[in-house]
């Protein structure tokens, strides 16, 4: 039976990025400005090439047929030069905010998209170099590290100097957290470990890490898991919902949700989003922000 022993096995957290906290036993928090519930909305804007390498992985949403799938590529990029602005006109239409994680290669490529989207006030985060630029334990800590070097390189070339960051396929490598505080980023949107953010200690700083809900996901849902649209619009509003419920017990919590530009911006889905964000707009206590507002708002 020798392999039951572990001397490294505790209560608790297998590692020691952040402390073990167990929701049943901690005090509410009550945030100072009466905000129930943290909702935040990632609109990913993502490059996926048409020769994907698929090392480690192909990415979710990477081709799928035979070279060349022109079919998933021009999808994709579809999303980008119609989908998306459906998204941005229903959040407009609510007043609300969201966070665009953006491959960094896509800046050159989409630059009236990246203007549109800061003219509305919205909040861009980096999301790596590429779909195709993977961040995995296979990876060499410096080539890890040179994949986070490009990515800021691309986005200082624009003016840009997001402090926010979502991996591809929000995958990452056990150096990954070390490195994006090394480099100056501040809150992760890979981790959805709790219903509050989460501070990450690394050895080269703190990182705040907000939970964004894979299960919420509008590709998961809609396209793996092939629910109807009215089935999406209930399951977010729902979750919405029943997090305000839980205040008197558990305090003001947190949740994310991802829309994808050639998934949830389609024409026939249109109707599900804007339902959401009616709702959400219209929820007393619900406060629908951008990561670093949020990241500012819990450090409080």
């Amino acid at each position: 039976m020798s392999y039951l022993e572990y001397p490294k096995r505790a209560y608790g957290n297998d590692h020691d990025l952040y402390p073990w906290s167990y929701s049943a036993q901690r005090e509410p928090v009550r945030l100072d400005d009466g905000t129930r519930l943290d909702a935040f909305i990632v609109v990913p804007l993502e490059f996926f090439p048409l020769n994907p390498s698929g090392k480690p992985f192909k990415h979710p949403g990477a081709m799928v047929t035979p070279y060349p799938d022109l079919r998933h590529y021009t999808t994709r990029d579809y999303g980008l030069r119609v989908g998306v602005f459906r998204i941005l006109k229903a959040l407009r239409a609510e007043g609300l905010k969201a966070v665009f994680p953006v491959n960094a290669v896509l800046l050159d490529r989409v630059k009236p998209l990246i203007e549109t989207v800061l003219a509305d006030g919205h909040e861009i985060a980096a999301h790596g170099v590429s779909t195709d630029h993977i961040h995995y334990a296979g990876l060499s800590e410096a080539d890890e590290e040179a994949y986070i070097v490009e990515t800021k390189a691309l986005f200082e070339k624009h003016g840009l100097s997001p402090k926010v960051w979502m991996s591809p396929a929000r995958n990452e490598s056990y150096n990954t957290p070390e490195l994006l505080a090394k480099h100056g980023f501040t809150t992760l949107l890979d981790w959805e470990m709790d219903q509050r953010p989460v501070e990450m200690k690394t050895a080269a700083g703190s990182l705040t890490c907000l939970p964004n809900h894979f299960e919420l996901n509008d590709f998961n849902l809609l396209i793996t898991k092939r629910q109807s649209e009215d089935e999406w619009e209930a399951e977010i509003t729902e979750a919405a919902r029943y997090l305000l419920a839980e205040y008197d017990r558990f305090g003001s919590q947190v949740f994310g949700f991802t829309l994808t530009p050639y998934v949830s911006g389609l024409p026939f889905r249109i109707h599900a989003l804007k339902g959401i964000l009616k709702v959400l707009a219209g929820l007393e206590g619900v406060r629908v922000s951008t990561a670093s507002e949020i990241s500012a708002n819990w450090s409080k």
